[in-house]
């Protein structure tokens, strides 16, 4: 009898630092892999933006928590000078990407100024190199990590307890 492979889908995110990002969605259940790098979209939006590749069993881990973390988890309602390089978005693999737009809106009631966060399709991604690959994992505690990660992490495990990964 052969295994049968478990089903993953797959969403990108960008909006900060790819560090920050991979450590949030590896702390989530239901998040079987976590690639960090760059992702490009279509233009006017396709230069490389610090991102990360989420794999996640969607009947674990619904794509609107992902997206409810992504959007609390960074600067999702501000514009500032390096959003080229920290563009706040949802990459699209496969679906409508008006589909996607709308469950990032749904979130705006949450928010007091409005989400900048957009939907885009996903076209190419470049990996981190393996040094920087689970940055958090091995060096929590260090000075970054403790001032900018490890706050969020406790902000997910309060607000996103149900979807915490236990271990």
């Amino acid at each position: 009898m052969s295994q049968q492979s478990v089903p993953y889908s797959k969403i990108g995110f960008g909006g900060g630092c790819h560090w920050c990002t991979e450590a949030y969605f590896q702390s989530l259940a239901g998040v079987e892999k976590v690639e960090q790098g760059w992702i490009g979209s279509a233009i006017p939006d396709d230069a490389f933006s610090e991102s990360v590749i989420v794999h996640y069993k969607p009947e674990v881990i619904p794509l609107e928590i992902l997206i409810a973390v992504h959007l609390h988890t960074h600067a999702s309602t501000k514009t500032h000078s390096l959003r080229e390089k920290y563009r706040s978005a949802v990459y699209v693999f496969d679906g409508d990407i008006a589909d996607m737009q709308r469950l990032i809106d749904q979130n705006q009631p949450d928010f007091s100024e409005p989400i900048i966060t957009r939907s885009l399709p996903f076209v190419r991604f470049l990996g981190n190199i393996e040094s920087q690959q689970d940055y958090y994992r091995k060096n929590k505690n260090g000075v970054f990590c403790q001032r900018y990660i490890s706050p969020k992490l406790e902000l997910i495990q309060k607000e996103f307890a149900d979807y915490f990964r236990k271990s």
